[in-house]
């Protein structure tokens, strides 16, 4: 049957098509992922064989040696450097058994391109070294005869065979080529070039002097010389030389690899067979008399895993292959074993393996020497053929292995037993991997008390260990769980489960006799019970001293709390400019806040309880209850305190708003200031509960809170301002065009000292009789009622949609004030007689909103208050009366300044807009700087 792969194509990623040719190679972007996939099976491949894993594998350009191996049923991503960028292809294919196919092209060429460029250079003394010598200032140097070596790094010209010409640098002439270097080969991005010649260089400099410089440029093979990102041909400049002789020999230039240390990859993805891949977590519930299973991924596949700092953890993998006498056929036993490994190896690049071969006594020691490298060499050849790279590789013979003190001579030494001979007929395989040893996984739960427990089910997948790589202390099929003990206070225990899916039973330390759990109010700060699950393989978490996932069971309590507070009194009053006719009345308001200060006692009702719920069955009931009243009062009295005390932050409303007022022009109006307060009621509930994120259950539990808050009012400030002095002013200002009279300024001021009781003034030679029967306050009140509910969990991201922290209101406030004045007035500038009306109209609003804080100290409340700003819209119209002996002209068609109207009797005298009669502010930030205190209200403190 012929079943597998019988093309691959690119699916995602740019790639050249001018350079590439289909089904055949194909030239990619570097810097960029590029997806490879299956393009065409074999015909006699099936559907549920297209569906598993094929292993990819990139080779060398000439598909000798497996640069990377890897299993995916997914498609397989490659990813190009510019320095790998040129010539060279790698070639990738992909089979279900790993076996490259050497006879059909399945698979495709794949190069990448870029500008070519150099882009380091220098000169060293040693191969490989760090340390270049190529300076200016000529302080380094070497003598003619001295081997040196060129190392150049570069971009697009791997693969590549250039022409390097060794140039000398002269001053008083043209700068002189010295030597051409041909066939100079770009070997992994690089050119390592060992030059034994310099004493060859000599001849070809004139005017030799004392220190020598010398630099080269690089041709392609079209004959173009190369530049660096400067846009420089110059290269490696300077190599000094001095004017002596160390040696006359003259041996030809060397290509040689980049230096390379063969060290396992700290972050190479895990491929080895011995694994598990995934790990779940159910919770076994019901609720409503119906299953209310939560099921939580906690691993998968590593993603997520964090890895430990330091030095990472090394394993030594050691293997042994056995020998029949004076023989190097590997058998059956030793080729699966060596399989094995090859399969190994070849997806973890990188490592470095030593093969040690051995030979038993018999025979010459010589000839024994010779053999046990024959056999070392028969293994390397194994691995080479399969595709493992052979400067990964070293193999040694040892010889003889010589269990007894030579007394005889090597030569007669003899074993006590058959099987020591047998057993040093062999090839020893070791090498270093970095084992797998991630941070220990949490897991969070709750749970009841040891006496009832709660039923959870792990289910461990993809869980196999007869491949383990070990030699020892191979790792088993099994999870074993270490319960420590908290509870029960009897030491820890283990159980162990040789099934990859088992149920176990977890509990918290609450007692089922618990009077009243109060050191469970904020149960995750509270210390869990710990349950240790250890599950090991190669593959993940092989380091069986450390915990796979500790599981952290906390006391599954839920608490109420109910709260309420109604206060009756102001909590502030303040005024500015008031007759003594009304100083009564607010006195008596001023006295009333003082003596509550006094005595620290207000006209309040105040409630509260405390409720918690424990032991919670299966079937989702608390079996345990337990309200918390006189026991505790004095400690919630608190909460009645902090309430109590915003009589004390009302004066910073009261004094920050007169503040503001007084500072827009409203010096000397009569104005008075109150704070209404709080009537407020609060439920919340709390337990912990399991958190999402993306809208899926997690491993972590959070804290889940459900609020209700209503407030009636939560707070109000009413603001009055005497508007009188502001209405004359506006409608003196228009009449007279902009200048108040004398006579409207002695109007002003008359009606501004008997506005408050009403008054009937003016005779017959001021020329006016008025009766102010006067609307003369601008009221803003701004009572806050509120009812909100919220509920949300501590740790949930803001995608669960219980995640909402803070509920805003913003209330639109209408303010109006109305001047009425019915007089027979002469006003000097402009005689008339006429019923003025100046209507103001302000509008506002008030920002009000809630927010939470919660840190590991418990939750706070924090209420949000702001005003929006007031402006304020006038209007001034005028009707115009018969006896005016200058009227005012009728509605119709009016010229600029003249009155303009909709009937004959009546018209607009002027219209506007005052803005920022009070500006914007924000009040809780206010009282915060203005007491140096924090508005924040804690709810629950640990």
């Amino acid at each position: 049957m012929a079943k597998g792969v019988k093309k691959i194509r690119v699916i995602k990623g740019t790639y050249y098509p001018k350079m590439s040719v289909s089904g055949q190679r194909v030239t990619i972007q570097p810097g960029q992922w590029v997806t490879f996939d299956v393009a065409e099976w074999l015909p006699d491949t099936t559907a549920e064989d297209k569906k598993k894993p094929v292993i990819w594998m990139r080779q060398s350009n000439d598909r000798k040696v497996i640069i990377n191996q890897l299993p995916s049923s997914t498609g397989y991503k490659f990813m190009i450097s510019k320095q790998l960028c040129g010539a060279y292809n790698y070639y990738i294919e992909a089979s279900f058994s790993g076996t490259r196919d050497t006879k059909n092209n399945v698979g495709l060429y794949v190069k990448g391109w870029c500008e070519p460029k150099i882009v380091t250079s220098k000169w060293t003394t040693q191969r490989g070294s760090k340390i270049s010598i190529k300076n200016k200032s000529k302080t380094n140097y070497i003598s003619y005869g001295h081997i040196v070596y060129l190392n150049l790094t570069t971009e697009g010209l791997n693969g590549t065979n250039l022409v390097v010409e060794l140039w000398n640098q002269q001053y008083a002439r043209k700068d002189k080529p010295v030597h051409v270097y041909t066939d100079v080969q770009v070997i992994d991005g690089e050119v390592n070039l060992k030059i034994e010649n310099t004493y060859a260089w000599m001849a070809y400099v004139n005017n030799i002097q004392n220190v020598e410089e010398f630099y080269v440029k690089v041709k392609d093979s079209s004959g173009k010389y190369i530049k660096d990102s400067l846009g420089d041909d110059l290269h490696a400049i300077y190599l000094n030389v001095k004017n002596k002789v160390v040696t006359t020999n003259t041996n030809v230039s060397k290509n040689q690899t980049p230096t390379k240390v063969y060290k396992p990859d700290v972050n190479a993805a895990r491929y080895e067979p011995c694994k598990f891949e995934v790990i779940k977590f159910t919770e076994l519930e019901i609720k409503d008399g119906k299953p209310n299973n939560t099921t939580v991924t906690v691993f998968d596949n590593g993603k997520g895993l964090r890895k430990l700092s330091g030095t990472p953890l090394q394993e030594t993998i050691q293997r042994t292959i056995f020998y029949k006498f004076d023989s190097t056929v590997i058998d059956k036993d030793g080729e699966a074993i060596l399989n094995n490994v090859l399969k190994f190896l070849l997806e973890h690049k990188d490592s470095t393996m030593n093969l040690s071969g051995y030979a038993c006594v018999i025979g010459k020691e010589n000839y024994n020497k010779g053999l046990s490298q024959r056999r070392a060499d028969v293994v390397k050849k194994f691995f080479a053929d399969g595709g493992l790279d052979p400067k990964r590789i070293i193999s040694v013979g040892k010889g003889e292995i010589d269990p007894t003190d030579d007394k005889l001579g090597r030569d007669n030494i003899k074993y006590k037993n058959e099987k020591d001979y047998e057993n040093n007929r062999r090839v020893d395989i070791s090498f270093v991997f970095n084992a797998h040893d991630a941070h220990t996984m949490n897991y969070e739960v709750v749970a009841p008390s040891v006496s009832m427990k709660k039923d959870l089910t792990i289910d461990i997948q993809g869980f196999d260990t007869k491949a383990c790589f070990r030699g020892k202390d191979k790792h088993k099929k099994q999870t074993t769980v270490v319960d420590v003990g908290q509870a029960i206070d009897k030491g820890d225990t283990k159980q162990s489960f040789a099934t990859p899916s088992f149920n176990y039973k977890i509990y918290s330390d609450l007692s089922y006799f618990t009077a009243m759990p109060i050191q469970y109010i904020w149960p995750m700060n509270t210390n869990p019970n710990q349950f240790h699950f250890h599950t090991h393989t190669c593959r993940y978490f092989s380091n069986e001293k450390r915990t796979t996932v500790l599981l952290k069971a906390y006391p599954d309590v839920k608490w109420t709390l109910t709260f309420f507070i109604n206060l009756t009194n102001d909590l502030s009053v303040n005024w500015q400019n008031q007759p003594a006719g009304k100083h009564k009345e607010l006195q008596k308001k001023s006295g009333k806040v003082g003596a509550e200060r006094r005595w620290q006692q207000k006209d309040a009702s105040f409630g509260f309880g405390l409720k918690s719920e424990w032991e919670r069955n299966n079937s989702g009931n608390y079996q345990r209850s337990k309200e918390l009243k006189g026991e505790y009062e004095t400690k919630f009295k608190k909460l009645y305190d902090l309430f109590a005390s915003v009589g004390a932050m009302s004066d910073g409303v009261t004094n920050k708003t007169k503040g503001q007022v007084r500072n827009m022009g409203f010096k000397g109006v009569p104005m008075t200031f109150a704070v209404k307060p709080p009537n407020l009621n609060l439920k919340a509930e709390w337990n912990l509960e399991r958190a999402k994120q993306k809208g899926a259950e997690i491993e972590r539990l959070g804290t889940k809170i459900d609020i209700s808050f209503n407030a009636d009012p939560l707070i109000g400030l009413e603001i009055t301002i005497d508007l009188l002095c502001t209405a004359v002013g506006l409608i003196a200002g228009a009449v007279s065009g902009g200048t108040a009279a004398p006579g409207a300024v002695r109007l002003y001021g008359f009606i501004k000292d008997k506005m408050n009781t009403g008054a009937e003034f003016g005779n017959d030679d001021f020329g006016a009789k008025v009766s102010a029967d006067v609307f003369i306050d601008l009221v803003i009140t701004s009572v806050i009622k509120t009812s909100i509910g919220f509920s949300f969990n501590t740790v949930s991201d803001a995608s669960d949609t219980q995640g909402k922290l803070e509920v805003t209101n913003t209330l639109k406030v209408e303010l109006k004030a109305g001047v009425w004045i019915k007089a027979e007035a002469t006003l000097v500038i402009v005689k008339i007689e006429g019923y003025f009306e100046m209507s103001g109209k302000g509008y506002a609003s008030v920002t009000f909103g809630h927010g939470l804080k919660y840190d590991d100290k418990g939750l706070n409340y924090r209420p949000a208050l702001g005003f929006d700003g007031l402006n304020a819209e006038y209007v001034i119209k005028g009707k115009v009366g018969m006896s005016a002996t200058k009227k005012v002209p009728r509605g119709g068609n009016k010229k600029p300044g003249e009155l303009k109207g909709s009937s004959e009797d009546e018209g607009i005298i002027a219209e506007g807009k005052y803005n920022e009669v009070i500006p914007k502010f924000d009040v809780i930030k206010s009282l915060e700087e203005l007491f140096g205190i924090s508005a924040d209200i804690p709810l629950i403190r640990n």
